[in-house]
């Protein structure tokens, strides 16, 4: 058995590997650039490594100096996690050739299925059955444009070494292609240094079923069921569950048996996932399940599938990379209940889904749940790397049961000042089309008005809260000034204030008042009701602020006043100025100064947490002011463009 490990990887992952090695015995060791000199991996490692600045580019993505900190610590073997270098075979095999243990598939079989082309020639060979499209070399754009136009749109174009919903986008009509091919070979090129894109008839009503397969260098491979990842927003999955909802033992035999026969025709080793793409526009019948790819890593969502088959897969990697056979075999494997998992994202969906980065001041998840965090109440995200605060893990005895016991947990998530999608998720999995499990790729889409609309705390929650807050225990809360109906001032402390949680509690002054504050970072004036007690559903009292949530609601409220911590929009101005919504790196500039514009037009396009982010002109004018090129770094609220409206 291995006895030492280097984590080539950071965050949730890095502490998830790390929980189950310090189980095994095994001592770990962990990586760390500038911006994660104190996070929780670095803490919770035995001995830790600075590998060097915060780009990834120049840390976890460079082999040399991973190796260089194993060689240096002592460590016998190498994790790499998922993203970053998990599928790059040419590390695998440095890893190997340095003397160290690789924990991962071998190289060859990285290789034969990393490229989404000859991983699907390979599939038709096997007998797996592949969506239709275009793997051809020829990647001129004319030629990538006719062979779009005969498979029929709407179609996807997919980076050839893509993963993770980078590199990919939808196409609906002839006339974007162009745009979105060059798009999508931009951020090829600079996710995984390869701009070759296939294109795939897109599936109507698509859904992503998954299955998660594992071999042994003994000859064993075994499937451990399905997952379904079908709820994702620009391909980038946000609640997963296993196993999936309607499907059948016979079709569930037919598809696992096929990811089995694609796992053997690579020679695979370790934990990885074969990914179909079914129509789900009717029952789910095998001869309606396509391959599209192969994960040659753990997945995001792997919680899923050790929690109803009770199996710790990474506890399985380490002891396959050591070169024991599988722990189990085929027939000793079943199905336990039903799991769910919801990724917790640092982002704002009423801002479009933009990245939000900062210290996290308050952070406070839900308890009774498995939890996969990488990081703690004082810690920061940072634009440098994927926005995924934690996942939320719940297992039910059967789907119902999971699906109710998510919603709770995403109603109690407590995150501030940084904006999450904790409501959205609540949202989504409350909506009729989850909880009957009639569930595609587009559901999020077809609903994403009602989805980001954020909730509107009403009169009796404001009153709630506004009182919680003056009859604060910290002194320097309550005792701030409230506006009186005259529009005179006085003060309300605490002396003057009878508030006891279990009974309520009241203002003491016979006139009705109304407070300034600010709830979710808007300062608005608040009406308070003098003439009885009002005892809010939940609340939570923090150093400087208050919760407060309706028994019925979706989101905690969050009450403090305004010189206290209220977040400041640094969107596009009404007056044209087209400001970075957040840190990050300049990957286009699709304008020069004097252009003229039309409204909604991309005018630059901003990297940030691994994603692009198209900022457009918010009015038909023209562009007076252009201040960055391309590849430059900008920090948020930096102006990009200024244009003027046209005459």
């Amino acid at each position: 058995m291995i006895q030492s490990l280097l984590i080539a990887n950071r965050g949730e992952i890095a502490c998830r590997i790390i929980r189950t090695a310090r189980a095994m015995g095994i001592r770990t060791v962990a990586v760390f650039s500038d911006a994660d000199a104190k996070a929780l991996h670095v803490r919770q490692a035995d001995e830790a490594v600075h590998i060097g600045p915060s780009p990834a580019r120049e840390s976890y993505l460079v082999g040399e100096k991973i190796i260089a900190a194993a060689k240096a610590t002592g460590a016998e073997a190498i994790h790499p996690g998922y993203g970053f270098l998990s599928e790059n075979a040419d590390f695998a095999e440095a890893v190997i050739a340095a003397g160290l243990v690789w924990v991962g598939p071998k190289p060859d079989s990285i290789r034969a299925m990393g490229l989404k082309d000859a991983a699907k020639a390979r599939m038709i060979a096997a007998g797996v059955p592949v969506t239709p499209g275009y793997l051809g070399e020829d990647q001129s754009p004319e030629r990538l444009q006719a062979e779009a136009d005969a498979i029929g749109y709407p179609v996807l174009i997919k980076a050839v070494a893509g993963g993770g919903g980078k590199g990919m986008r939808l196409v609906e009509a002839a006339g974007d292609f162009l745009d979105a091919l060059a798009s999508c070979k931009r951020e090829a090129a600079s996710s995984f240094g390869d701009d070759r894109v296939l294109l795939e008839k897109y599936i109507l009503s698509p859904r992503h079923i998954e299955v998660q397969v594992f071999g042994d260098t003994h000859g064993n491979v075994v499937h451990l069921f399905e997952r379904d990842c079908s709820l994702q927003r620009r391909h980038q999955k946000v609640i997963e569950e296993a196993p999936a909802p309607g499907m059948t033992e016979f079709t569930r035999a037919a598809v696992c048996s096929a990811a089995v026969r694609a796992a053997k025709a690579v020679d695979y080793v370790g934990a990885g996932t074969i990914e179909f793409i079914a129509d789900g526009s009717g029952h789910l019948d095998p001869d309606r399940i396509w391959f599209m790819e192969m994960n040659t890593r753990l997945q995001v969502e792997h919680p899923v599938t050790e929690e109803i088959t009770g199996v710790d897969l990474v506890e399985w990697q380490l002891r396959v990379a050591s070169g024991e056979p599988l722990p189990l075999q085929q027939y000793e494997l079943s199905i336990n209940g039903h799991a769910m998992e919801a990724r917790l994202y640092a982002e704002d969906p009423a801002k479009g889904f933009l990245p939000s980065i900062g210290q996290l001041d308050t952070f406070a998840l839900p308890y009774g749940i498995r939890i996969e965090t990488g990081v703690i109440g004082g810690g920061a995200v940072s634009s440098f790397y994927d926005p995924m605060i934690a996942k939320l893990v719940v297992h039910g005895s059967d789907r119902e049961e999971a699906r109710v016991r998510l919603y709770d947990a995403c109603r109690e998530v407590r995150i501030q000042p940084v904006h999450t999608n904790a409501e959205f998720m609540a949202k989504l999995l409350a909506t009729h089309e989850f909880a009957t499990g009639n569930v595609d790729t587009g559901l999020i889409e077809r609903r994403l008005d009602s989805l980001v609309e954020r909730e509107v705390p009403d009169a009796r929650i404001l009153s709630a809260g506004a009182l919680l807050l003056l009859a604060h225990p910290d002194k320097r809360l309550a005792e701030q000034p409230v506006l009186s109906s005259d529009g005179g001032r006085e003060w309300v402390a605490s002396a003057s204030t009878s508030w006891n949680p279990l009974f309520g509690f009241r203002l003491n002054a016979a006139a009705n008042h109304t407070v300034r504050l600010a709830v979710d970072g808007q300062t608005m004036d608040i009406d308070l009701d003098a003439t009885g007690p009002l005892e809010p559903d939940h609340y939570d009292i923090e150093r400087d602020a208050v919760w407060v949530q309706a028994e019925d609601g979706l989101a905690a409220h969050r009450f403090t006043w305004p010189s206290s911590n209220v977040a400041q929009d640094s969107a596009s101005a009404g007056d044209g100025a087209i400001l970075a919504p957040m840190p990050g790196r300049v990957t286009s500039v699709e304008v020069a100064a004097g252009d003229p514009v039309t409204k909604g037009q991309r005018l630059v396009t901003l990297e940030a947490m691994k994603m692009e982010h198209g900022l457009a002109a918010p009015f038909d004018g023209i562009v007076t002011e252009l201040d960055v090129t391309q590849g430059m770094q900008v920090s948020e609220g930096t102006l990009l463009v200024k244009v003027e409206k046209a005459e």
